[in-house]
């Protein structure tokens, strides 16, 4: 699985630095290091008002903030991770 966070300006005045943080122990934590390649991109189109974006294979998400990563986390990354291990 490719996670992309936007460290564009827009992404980077809303916090692209926590959520960075925030996915890197989440990897670590649940020790993913060899199913998740995390990666920085800059702009893809779609700023919101709030949070960051975040593509996650083909599928971008917007507004991700510090208090709803935890749910974002485990319903777009980690349960399709378990899926698909069986």
């Amino acid at each position: 699985m490719i996670v992309q966070i936007c460290v564009g300006s827009s992404c980077h005045l809303r916090g692209s630095e926590k959520i960075i943080e925030k996915f890197q122990k989440a990897v670590s934590d649940n020790d993913l290091d060899n199913d998740i390649t995390l990666a920085g991109s800059f702009c893809t189109g779609k700023c919101n008002r709030v949070g960051v974006t975040v593509t996650v294979d083909d599928d971008v998400y917007t507004g991700i903030t510090p208090e709803n990563f935890s749910d974002f986390f485990r319903e777009k990354v980690l349960n399709p991770i378990k899926e698909s291990k069986g």
